[in-house]
């Protein structure tokens, strides 16, 4: 949020320099009227209404894309305000993807869809027009798992409404690239760090699997990532010494795990150093950079209420909740676990969904979930290489038809370049 201040006064500052009447700024995060105000399309009435006759233009970006404002405004002079346009930086799939519930599975290239980081933009008709729509039709009931293909899939209406216009002028390269010569926006694309990485001691790391997984999951992590955590615990259903596993006497259950989950929590408030601020909980198919995390977290303060992680959402539409998803890493502040333990929110069953359980708790309980675009709940194959190609990840999920160890080398190890065990390892992340 203090990213997001700053940018906020850095575009009324050039605004100003312009000597024209400021653009109104909105921070989505402060808008707390609707607990679904980041998927856009609940604030379209409100902005019909606002923005309606006054504006042109309304433009999204996120905290970190850095505006050229002159270079903006005579980018978005070159289109007829008139009509209905969609604009933003094109991304595609290359091949059909589960987070898109394989949508355009003949040929998926053929849908674009905005790159958030670059900015993008409704001309006020088309506003008005959703808005309408929004009116007439509610929102289904539904889950946001990725918010840029979902808004995308509702302009478009099936072909009804405009398809996305790219621009090359919405760019995603950094600022100091010598490419973005006639780039009205750029990206920040570096990892958060806000003074001195947290300690390796204050992150305590939990591992959810279970036995028919000790053989081939388990020894991945032990291959990649477990040497980047000083305090890690693996919780199963079967006791195994060799690993070694926890059994929290809670029996597998073949989805959900929303009872494991809890018995975690509890462990983690009762039977480690209160002096640990900071749980993350994976699942052992999760491939993490608990080295970039550490550095993440050194822009969040453990004695607030913290959950942090990939938000999606659930009934956003009718007032439903967001929630972290389980896959790419849900991480807690010792305090948020605490508040949560506090109240009486538990899981309905064992095998309730433990992620959305914990969304329905802490949003019961006003406590906010932070969003971090850097965790993932899918494969780097299952994302546009191009919006990657501007992020540094935490996280990535699921061993399906991948090398994960190739995966993690390549996109998640500390320093990648450098030797691993004196051998050079580089892999192309094009291959992966």
């Amino acid at each position: 949020s203090k990213r997001a201040e700053d940018l906020k006064r850095d575009i009324l500052k050039q605004a100003e320099d312009l000597g024209k009447e400021l653009p109104k700024v909105l921070l989505i995060h402060q808008i707390d009227r609707h607990e679904g105000a980041w998927t856009i399309l609940p604030l379209m009435k409100d902005f019909s209404l606002t923005y309606g006759r006054n504006s042109s233009w309304i433009f999204f970006c996120e905290e970190d894309t850095r505006i050229q404002v002159v270079k903006l405004l005579e980018t978005l002079r070159r289109f007829d305000k008139s009509k209905e346009w969609f604009l933003g930086k094109a991304l595609y799939d290359e091949e059909s993807t589960i987070i898109h519930h394989y949508a355009f599975a003949e040929n998926p290239t053929v849908f674009k869809f905005p790159d958030f980081a670059a900015g993008w933009a409704l001309s006020i008709p088309l506003v008005n027009k959703l808005a309408k729509k929004l009116k007439s039709e509610p929102l289904k009931s539904d889950f946001t798992i990725d918010l840029k293909h979902e808004i995308a899939l509702y302009i478009w209406q099936k072909g009804e409404g405009p398809h996305l216009t790219p621009v090359p002028e919405f760019c995603t390269d950094d600022v100091n690239s010598y490419k973005v010569d006639h780039c009205a926006t750029t990206f920040s694309n570096f990892l958060p760090l806000c003074g001195e990485p947290v300690n390796k001691e204050d992150v305590f790391v939990a591992v959810k699997t279970c036995q028919k997984f000790h053989g081939d999951r388990i020894p991945v992590v032990k291959q990649t990532w477990e040497r980047e955590a000083a305090l890690i615990e693996y919780y199963s259903d079967y006791a195994d010494i060799s690993i070694p596993t926890i059994d929290l006497g809670v029996p597998n259950t073949d989805r959900g795990h929303c009872g494991k989950t809890f018995a975690i929590l509890e462990r983690f408030l009762n039977h480690t150093s209160p002096r640990t601020p900071w749980l993350v909980v994976v699942d052992d198919d999760t491939l993490i950079s608990i080295f970039r995390l550490r550095k993440l977290l050194s822009c969040y303060d453990p004695n607030e209420p913290v959950f942090l992680g990939e938000r999606y959402g659930y009934g956003l539409g009718t007032g439903g909740y967001s929630y972290i998803t389980g896959g790419g890493g849900m991480v807690f502040s010792r305090t948020a676990v605490q508040k949560l333990l506090a109240s009486k929110c538990r899981c309905y069953s064992m095998d309730a969904p433990d992620d959305m359980v914990l969304g329905m708790c802490f949003s019961g309980l006003g406590i906010p979930i932070t969003h971090s675009p850097l965790f993932h709940q899918a494969r780097p194959m299952d994302y546009p290489k191009d919006y990657l190609s501007h992020q540094i990840p935490v996280s990535f999920h699921k061993h399906w038809n991948i090398d994960p160890v190739k995966v993690y080398f390549t996109w998640l190890a500390p320093n990648t370049e450098e030797s691993h065990n004196g051998k050079k390892v580089g892999y192309n992340r094009e291959d992966l």
